[in-house]
């Protein structure tokens, strides 16, 4: 009553007060920095002085713990992401400003906070509220997401105050469902419309957030380290605070028992850049880690291939052109330009070049290494040919190797995460020493059955495959030449062979059947497919999808060879 400025947001005089003392406007929930001044005249020596101090969140008697949003939940995991991230070496940048600015903003965008009181059925139950107290006796308002702050200042934040009493008011009926506040009627709802936030969406977050800072992290490899262990997402609620109860549809939401798919986080990602209105993206210039010139020669590197591959692969980037800052940087929300996946795009990139230099149709690519074999036996001058046949076998042996022990990885991984749960003090003790039981139980079965333990996770590496040139067994390629496959023509080297197969004559609609092409591992020469399944394991993904680049890049790369032979095939048909 003794605060009469009006509410900079909506110019009404109708101000409450929060735990903390701050008055927030009853029209808007608007909060202000302006707290109460509580004078005190009588004063008295001995007297206790009674202060205004931050209300702890309502603590439920039967030891359910304290009342929390689903929003809430989501913000942590992003903050142990952002951390996790910054612990692998990217800038604090991006979790002080940048996830931090983009996560407010998804929250006023699906009117969860930052906004004006929504409309529909939350009204009705803040109508409620708001006629059985007055101005002196404040419903209690729950602080949310003031525990889980993405950075560490400590900020006003401002709350949809009508969700939160309503809720408060419906909670009754609907926790014992879930242990948050909303958690069944978060799943209820439909929130289409506002791109409903999900754990793989967390993933989407940090990408975007990564591309937005430009950092040398592509998406395969965000996704790798999460299946490593290096960033929480599976069980990422055994971090949750011991307040933070989880039952019922909260497990439902938060619990995750499948690997994360880059098609899913990948699109994902451009729906929510669309959705926040997202300027476009800093410009991807040659000199950043995501442009085809810079990962094409991390993924030669990785796949043991001739350093003077590299020079091929930039000529053909920049013949098709998908190396111009137009092409790479992202635009939300431009339906008219193809979206650039940076590492699937620079391993498709290999492969054509690989195509052709070597054709890769089982058989010429066997002919050119067995003249390069019979050229490095009678060369004493020490510069050895690039022998295909030999690079298939090494990297094939070391290929199977590790995704035999991927395999067996995701196949003795334990889904059930390592901290019990339990929902009430009198079953805490149970539920422990259940656990505990079981533990013993393997640890048993384990000694009997000889298995060895779980090894440790591996240090995160932005290399999975390693090949050092000091080896002497010759098994590292990266200084082999590539003489015996060129010829000089016109000052420029260009492949002995002139001719090339494409992998499709035409190419699909890819918003109706998902694909640009469509791969089948019959239809296509073994040594292709070891390619494409050689880099699928590098990325993490289906061959399909590189199989799509390549194809895309093949009429970038041949588009008026095509167009000539599709209109002298229609002059035949008429």
């Amino acid at each position: 009553r003794d605060f009469n400025e009006r509410c900079a947001q909506c110019s009404e005089v109708n101000w409450g007060l929060t735990d903390g003392g701050r008055y927030y406007c009853r029209s808007c929930h608007n909060v202000t920095e302006r707290t109460r001044e509580v004078v005190n005249t009588d004063f008295m020596t001995n007297s206790r002085v009674q202060t205004i101090s931050k209300g702890s969140r309502k603590q439920e008697k039967n030891g359910i713990g304290s009342e929390w949003y689903v929003c809430e939940g989501f913000q942590l995991v992003l903050k142990k992401q952002a951390e996790a991230l910054e612990a692998l070496g990217v800038c604090p940048q991006m979790k002080d400003e940048v996830l931090y600015n983009f996560w407010r903003c998804y929250l006023q965008k699906s009117k969860q906070a930052y906004c004006n009181r929504p409309a529909g059925e939350t009204v009705k139950a803040l109508s409620v509220c708001e006629s059985s107290t007055d101005v002196d006796s404040e419903p209690e308002r729950p602080s949310l997401l003031h525990l889980l702050s993405l950075s560490e200042s400590e900020g006003d934040l401002q709350t949809d105050c009508s969700f939160a009493s309503s809720m408060s008011k419906v909670s009754e009926s609907t926790s014992i469902y879930s242990g948050s506040v909303d958690g069944s009627l978060y799943l209820m709802k439909n929130q289409k419309e506002k791109l409903r936030m999900t754990m793989p969406m967390t993933l989407s977050f940090c990408y975007m957030a990564l591309l937005w800072l430009r950092e040398p992290i592509t998406l395969s490899e965000l996704l790798r380290f999460v299946v490593e262990g290096h960033i929480p997402y599976l069980n990422v609620f055994q971090h949750f605070p011991e307040k933070m109860k989880l039952c019922g549809l909260d497990l439902k939401i938060f619990c995750v028992e499948s690997w994360p798919v880059y098609e899913e986080v990948y699109n994902k990602m451009l729906e929510l850049a669309a959705f926040l209105d997202l300027p476009r993206f800093p410009d991807i210039t040659d000199s950043c880690f995501l442009h085809p010139d810079m990962l094409c020669i991390k993924y030669l590197m990785e796949a043991n291939l001739p350093d003077e591959l590299h020079n091929w692969t930039c000529r053909v980037v920049k013949k098709i052109g998908i190396g111009e800052v137009d092409f790479l940087t992202l635009v939300p929300g431009n339906k008219s330009t193809r979206k650039v996946k940076y590492d699937i795009l620079a391993a498709a990139v290999i492969v054509v070049v690989l195509k052709l230099l070597f054709l890769l149709d089982d058989h010429y690519e066997w002919s050119l290494s067995d003249f390069a074999e019979e050229r490095n036996k009678n060369n004493k001058e020490g510069g050895l040919y690039f022998e295909f046949k030999k690079w298939y076998e090494v990297v094939k042996h070391s290929l199977d190797a590790e995704q035999k022990k991927l395999d067996e990885e995701r196949a003795k991984y334990l889904w059930r995460c390592e901290k019990p749960l339990f929902y009430s003090v009198k079953n805490k003790s149970k539920v422990l020493k259940r656990r505990q039981m079981v533990v013993n139980l393997q640890n048993q079965f384990g000694k009997l059955s000889g298995s060895a333990r779980r090894a440790e996770k591996p240090n995160p590496s932005s290399f999975q495959l390693r090949w050092s040139e000091e080896n002497t067994d010759g098994s590292c390629f990266h200084g082999h030449s590539l003489k015996g496959i060129l010829q000089e023509k016109c000052g420029l080297l260009t492949a002995m062979n002139p001719d090339y197969w494409l992998c499709t004559v035409k190419l699909c609609n890819e918003k109706l059947c998902g694909h640009l092409a469509h791969y089948r591992e019959v239809d296509f020469p073994r040594s292709y497919h070891f390619v494409l399944r050689l880099f699928s394991f590098l990325l993490r993904i289906q061959p399909s999808y590189i199989h799509d680049e390549v194809c895309m890049i093949e009429h970038k790369l041949f588009n008026k060879k095509l167009y000539k032979k599709l209109k002298y095939n229609t002059v035949l048909r008429k």
